[in-house]
């Protein structure tokens, strides 16, 4: 879901999190709060001349520190997908950082999509819930295609997380157990075999498979629409 973005705010892990370790205990903590930074102005506009330069010295620069710990996967992501601005929303109607579109937001419990846009305490809270539920639809497959090549990419566990949040699940699966003869490109050309080879290695073990999971609004602080 790669999208063409004019407002983008800078990826808001960065000022904390390029050298942030985190125990056992701490990682849990984190999948309470949500992996977000409060309190920070994201948002601010650029001409497009200026996102195209800048935004790719950034993605070279920066990124690699975040290391391929499960942040670094959703930054990186939340990155592809936004330019990591959690007020997106492209042509295709599609929001946030990780450019969720409303039925994948009704099925993980989200309904108020002003709010969803306000809170990015939610919106990291709903990237993880939907990885959990994607994880959980694709375990077989992971355990049965992880280390094969398909159309010259390596399949790893963090390519497939990816390749379901841009295309769904049930495409990965086709993709996967087609060996590669089912593509499949989104409104804007992105493929699964694109996905799958830029985010592979990732260390996605932090999120675990969970049947039909729905955010946990009891652990979020809603901001005001």
């Amino acid at each position: 879901m790669s999208k063409k973005i004019v407002k983008l705010s800078w990826l808001p892990v960065l000022a904390g999190s390029v050298f942030f370790s985190f125990s056992t205990k701490e990682a849990a903590d984190l999948e309470i709060e949500g992996f977000t930074t409060p309190n920070l102005e994201l948002d601010y506009t650029v001409s497009l001349d200026t996102v195209e330069a800048e935004t790719s010295e950034l993605a070279v620069k920066a990124l690699p520190k975040l290391g391929k710990s499960y942040i670094g996967f959703k930054e990186a992501l939340g990155f592809k997908e936004s330019r990591g601005n959690y007020k997106s929303i492209n042509e295709y109607g599609y929001m946030g950082k990780y450019q969720f579109g409303k039925g994948t937001l009704n099925l993980l419990g989200v309904y108020n999509t002003q709010e969803f846009l306000n809170t990015p305490e939610l919106q990291e809270a709903t990237f993880y819930t939907n990885a959990s539920r994607n994880k959980w639809i694709l375990i077989r497959d992971i355990k049965r295609f992880v280390g094969k090549k398909i159309n010259g990419v390596e399949v790893t566990e963090s390519g497939i997380l990816a390749a379901a949040h841009l295309a769904g699940p049930g495409s990965v699966k086709k993709y996967l157990r087609s060996y590669g003869a089912q593509m499949f490109n989104d409104a804007f050309g992105t493929s699964i075999k694109y996905y799958m080879k830029r985010f592979a290695g990732y260390d996605t073990s932090f999120i675990k498979p969970v049947k039909n999971p729905r955010v946990d609004f009891s652990k979020i602080n809603i901001a005001n629409s």
